[in-house]
Formats: structure tokens, C-alpha cells, sequence
């Protein structure tokens, strides 16, 4: 391999996506750099100007002149760093969170677009042939908090909840067939009938692979919301994740609307419970039950949404 190579695939694929044209690719009015800022201010979680530049590799200046944009279009909001007071905090105001929504969805629908292109034969190879490329270029480096992405899910992902649902809750607890059903009918009454606006799915992906999922749907009880199906796989523990795919439910829930965040867990789950708590999340009831071919006790926990925003 030359330079030349390397430069030509470069050319190739900044082209395939958009690159050069980001706003009028995306119809929006933000370049592409800008959108990543965006993106880094959704979906990050540290926001201290300082961190958004290393993340990036963006000239101060440069970040500044954005992060001055964004201010006067009213997408966010700057102040000192509660860590750190020389350090600047930047924060998406509910307009940024709405126009980081959008690009990112016009983002997936392209990228969606692109690979309806690729036959389903070739996807796989496709895969493997990115995770080559980053995996080469990473050099061996472990991974860290910031490879980390949370994003909607695409084609395939709402099968891969299920599959690694079931997959991972026997080969850890033994639980047998009746979860996965269950696990089945959650994503299949989403995927059938849902409102974008009050429902959504997150998926944690690590180096192009998905590693982790969480759910936000609505309770039957008004002005509530049940957080389900929270996972971290096992290879991807210790980066935060479940931390992340929380705090992203506990974000929705609250600017959609809802007053309260509830949730259904079990005694076994201890790892998960731990994060619940370091939310806010209360036990309010246990009830032991045979289920998934073992005896558990079920537990209900809820965050009142009112409260933790005062």
C-alpha cells in the first residue's frame, strides 16, 4: 500500500458520504464539523469546552467560533465547569437537543439510504472490512469511555436486542426460552406502534459494534414513562455505558414531558440496580415469582422527574 492509495480511499469515500457538502447533504445549515459538535454535545458525556476540543482535535479558535455560532442561534447555553472553574461547561439548550435530534436523524436515514445500496450478502464483509480498518489504525489501544457512541437504532439492531438479551441472560443466570419471548414481544409492540416523540431506543455501539441497549416507552400510568431492557455486554463493562444509556432515558423522559420514570427489574441484577440508585431511583416494591425457569424476586423502582429537576 502507498500514500496514493490511502489518498485515493480517501477522496472516494468523502465524496460517498457527503463530506464537502455536509449542510446541503443533511439539508441543514450546519458544516460538518459543526454537526459534530453538535452530535459530541448530545451524546457525550463530558461537555467542558477543553474536552469537546481534544475529542475532536479542533483548533480553540475554531471550536470557539462554533460554540459562538450555536449561542446565538440559541442552541446552547456556556458557564463555568461545576469541576473546574476555569473551565468552560457547554450545554445543548432544548432547541439544540431538537436540532441535534434532526441532524442526526437525516444522518441515519443517508447512511441507511447508502447501505440499502449494498447487497445483503456483501454487509457482512463490508463490517469486518471498517472494523479492520479501525482496529489497524488504533493501533492495539484499549478501549475508553469515548469510543463509546449511543445512538437510534438502524436495520437489525431491534433483532440483536432480542438475540443478545436472551443470549446473555441465560449464559450469566440461566434463565431459559420465556425471556427471550418476553424480550420479543417489548421490541415487537415498539417496533409496531410508537411515538418518536415519547418513545425511543438507544443503542451503545463500541468500534462499529452494538454493546449495550435501553428503552424508553410509555407506562400505562399518566405522565409515566418505564425505562426497559437495560443491557451492557460483557466485553464493554467498565466504560460507563450503563451510566450513559440511563442518564439518556432520564433526558428524554423528563424534556418529553413525563413526570415519572418507572421500571421492573429483578433481586439478581445487582449491577444494574446500582446504577438505578446512582440515578435517583427509589425501591418502592418486591414480590418474589417463578420465572424465565428460576425464583426471583421482582422489584419495582421509580424516579420522580419533577423532583431531581429541582
Amino acid at each position: 500500500m502507498t500514500v496514493q492509495d490511502v489518498r485515493a480511499f480517501n477522496r472516494f469515500y468523502t465524496n460517498l458520504i457527503g463530506a464537502l457538502d455536509y449542510s446541503r447533504h443533511l439539508y441543514a445549515p450546519y458544516t460538518l464539523t459543526e454537526s459534530r459538535v453538535l452530535y459530541e454535545l448530545a451524546h457525550s458525556p463530558r461537555t467542558d469546552a477543553a474536552d469537546l476540543r481534544a475529542a475532536l482535535s479542533l483548533d480553540a479558535g475554531y471550536l470557539s467560533r462554533i460554540l459562538n455560532r450555536f449561542e446565538r442561534d440559541g442552541l446552547v447555553e456556556r458557564a463555568p465547569s461545576g469541576d473546574d472553574p476555569r473551565r468552560t461547561r457547554v450545554t445543548l439548550t432544548a432547541r439544540g437537543r431538537e436540532v441535534a435530534g434532526v441532524l442526526d436523524e437525516r444522518s441515519t436515514e443517508a447512511v441507511g439510504s447508502l447501505l440499502s445500496t449494498v447487497p445483503a450478502a456483501e454487509r457482512t464483509r463490508l463490517a469486518e472490512a471498517m472494523r479492520t480498518v479501525r482496529e489497524i489504525f488504533s493501533d492495539g489501544r484499549r478501549s475508553d469511555r469515548d469510543d463509546v457512541v449511543l445512538r437510534e437504532p438502524v436495520p437489525g439492531d431491534l433483532g440483536w436486542i432480542v438475540q443478545r438479551n436472551a443470549a446473555l441472560y441465560a449464559a450469566e443466570f440461566g434463565w431459559n426460552a420465556e425471556y427471550e419471548g418476553l424480550v420479543a414481544r417489548i421490541v415487537a409492540d415498539y417496533a409496531e406502534d410508537h411515538d418518536p416523540r415519547t418513545e425511543r431506543v438507544w443503542i451503545a455501539e463500541l468500534h462499529g459494534r452494538p454493546v449495550g441497549c435501553v428503552m424508553c416507552v410509555r407506562d400505562d400510568a399518566p405522565a409515566t414513562a418505564r425505562l426497559r431492557l437495560l443491557l451492557v455486554d460483557p466485553e464493554a463493562r467498565g466504560l460507563g455505558i450503563g451510566d450513559r444509556l440511563v442518564t439518556a432515558v432520564v433526558g428524554f423522559a423528563r424534556d418529553a414531558g413525563y413526570r415519572h420514570l418507572v421500571l421492573w427489574t429483578n433481586d439478581v441484577l445487582s449491577a444494574a440496580r446500582r446504577v438505578y440508585q446512582r440515578h435517583g431511583f427509589t425501591l418502592v416494591a418486591e414480590k418474589p415469582h417463578h420465572s424465565f425457569g428460576k425464583d426471583l424476586v421482582g422489584q419495582d423502582w421509580r424516579l420522580d422527574l419533577a423532583a431531581t429537576r429541582e
